[in-house]
């Protein structure tokens, strides 16, 4: 169903099965040329990963991507926004027969940036003062879509944490797991849960989607996510906010067919949020008024202590 509970001496073994799942098998070369490095070709962020961590920052009250600007009481600009702003619901909407369209990214693992060791990582600089430098190992060029992309991950890596929140930045699968552990705490045993879909047609990325069955409640003290970022390789933007959340998994089936087990989350404490970002617009809502809920796309993972 989406979670995965292991003893702590097994739990690399078991995240490196989730992660093959959805990222493919083996690690990558990583000296240029296999991420996009058509500069020709148009750059899909969502392809890339990061579109998701885009929607849910907003952090130096910049434009954000694709849409952002979004006025829910404007009907036009609503038909023309970003699908994939179709994450957002309210509570009240997690109930047994409600039917609500829904985006769910697809990505292809044998396209997408690959898990490589911490040993490799760690020998690579990941700061955006040597920008310059990185383009040049990975062979793009100033001012072309993968270094713009590259840069922005650099820079949301870079920002100082939220009120509330523990932020971090993971370049590796060892580098996650030991930053995770220590904030849920060191001995504490925790497990991986994520959005598993069972697509009938792989190219539908937004449809209606019914929740069949009553939305699963998981009670947890605290919670880690961790959302992909557009790099040459496999980096997770994670973080954990102190202020009260509550995770589910919900079962949904799409319109033509399609089934998805989703994590979802819901932000009961919306005060400290920017009032532009792009929740409100979408829910008509402001920072306080009510809770801001989201399902996580297939590729986050969302790390919880072992009940």
């Amino acid at each position: 169903m989406g979670g995965f509970g292991v003893a702590s001496c097994s739990l690399l073994l078991c995240v490196l099965l989730v992660l093959q799942h959805i990222y493919g098998t083996g690690a990558r070369e990583i000296t240029g040329g296999h991420w996009n490095n058509d500069e020709n070709k148009e750059y899909d962020l969502h392809q890339a990963g990061g579109d998701h961590l885009k929607i849910f920052t907003k952090r130096d009250g910049g434009d954000d991507h694709n849409g952002m600007h979004v006025n829910h009481g404007d009907q036009h600009q609503m038909d023309h926004m970003d699908p994939a702003l179709n994450v957002f619901f309210n509570i009240n909407d997690l109930h047994l027969g409600k039917t609500m369209p829904i985006y769910f990214a697809i990505k292809d693992p044998s396209t997408s940036p690959h898990l490589i060791p911490r040993e490799e990582a760690d020998s690579i600089p990941f700061s955006q003062s040597q920008l310059p430098h990185l383009l040049k190992l990975f062979s793009f060029s100033e001012g072309s879509p993968q270094a713009k992309a590259m840069e922005e991950t650099l820079r949301q890596c870079e920002f100082e944490s939220t009120k509330g929140e523990i932020k971090f930045c993971a370049t590796s699968l060892e580098s996650m797991l030991d930053s995770t552990r220590g904030i849920l705490g060191f001995e504490t045993q925790f497990k991986v849960l994520t959005t598993i879909t069972h697509f009938t047609k792989p190219t539908t990325l937004l449809q209606n989607y019914t929740i069949l069955e009553v939305p699963r409640d998981i009670s947890v003290p605290k919670a880690v996510a961790c959302h992909t970022m557009p790099y040459p390789y496999a980096v997770f933007y994670c973080h954990c906010q102190e202020n009260q959340n509550k995770l589910f998994m919900i079962s949904l089936g799409g319109e033509n067919g399609d089934r998805v087990d989703a994590l979802a989350i819901c932000h009961m404490d919306t005060t400290q949020w920017d009032p532009d970002h792009a929740a409100f617009r979408v829910l008509g809502t402001q920072p306080g008024s009510a809770p801001i809920c989201h399902v996580f796309p297939p590729d986050n993972l969302v790390w919880v202590p072992v009940a």
